[in-house]
């Protein structure tokens, strides 16, 4: 029943946004940090610190070799196909449907998708710069990197575009996605938890009444959502728009 009102939501709106998270990506083989047994806290974790540690911005500066190791085993999923979320997603936004996609994702699976308004709140793999100089860099001349990156024009070292723990949100890109949800008539929120702040007090900005919860554990959430829906989101999405 909870599909099919979904269903009936999205065909009757015209101004819907997506705001995602790591859930809306385990579907394509790309691990989250909590998920028992497949998240990056129990998948073969062989460090002394734990993974938010290896991944922020004084670990990067301090460790910047193991920073990379690290980075490149566990956060860089470049094979990664887009799953039937991501799809369903690109086809909304084609449909003129869905006006936005916001995610807390690296992996840009959504424009491998083919959605063209994505706002990413933590960067991605894709973008690359120097430090130094800001000459930019794509994700092989990362991967091909034996040890540290370092920039071919002033020795620089290269830093992926992504948000590191103990960095700030690009404000530019917060400004946007609040926007989109304060003037959304359906927020669709997916695959993720809604604990990690500024990026889940974001869902407070919405003013309509279908806002949609998409996950499968509860969230802090739950209790002011219109619908709430504990399944996988690509199964969920894909069936209610082929309703």
């Amino acid at each position: 029943m909870s599909i099919e009102k979904f269903g009936e939501w999205i065909r009757e709106s015209n101004n819907i946004v997506f705001f995602g998270g790591a859930g809306t990506s385990t579907e394509s083989n790309i691990p989250d940090f909590r998920t028992q047994d497949t998240g990056l806290y129990d998948k073969n974790h062989k460090y002394p610190y734990p993974p938010e540690v290896m991944i922020s911005h004084s670990f990067f500066i301090q460790h910047t070799r193991d920073f990379y190791d690290f980075y490149k085993t566990n956060m860089v999923y470049k094979d990664a196909k887009p799953n039937d979320a991501h799809k369903t997603l690109a086809k909304l936004e084609e449909e003129g449907k869905l006006k936005a996609v916001i995610t807390q994702n690296i992996d840009g699976l959504h424009q491998k998708a083919g959605s063209k308004n994505v706002l990413e709140l933590h960067g991605s793999i894709y973008r690359n710069y120097c430090m130094e100089c800001n000459k930019k860099y794509d994700l092989d001349y990362i991967l091909n990197t034996d040890n540290v990156p370092k920039c071919k024009v002033c020795g620089g070292i290269v830093r992926p575009d992504v948000v590191l723990y103990q960095e700030g949100l690009d404000m530019e890109v917060l400004n946007r996605a609040i926007w989109y949800i304060k003037n959304a008539d359906m927020l669709i929120v997916g695959g993720t938890s809604l604990v990690v702040y500024p990026a889940a007090g974001l869902v407070d900005y919405y003013n309509g009444n279908k806002l949609v919860l998409i996950n499968r554990d509860e969230t802090p959430y739950d209790n002011t959502a219109d619908l709430i829906i504990h399944d996988s989101i690509g199964k969920v999405l894909k069936n209610a728009v082929e309703r």
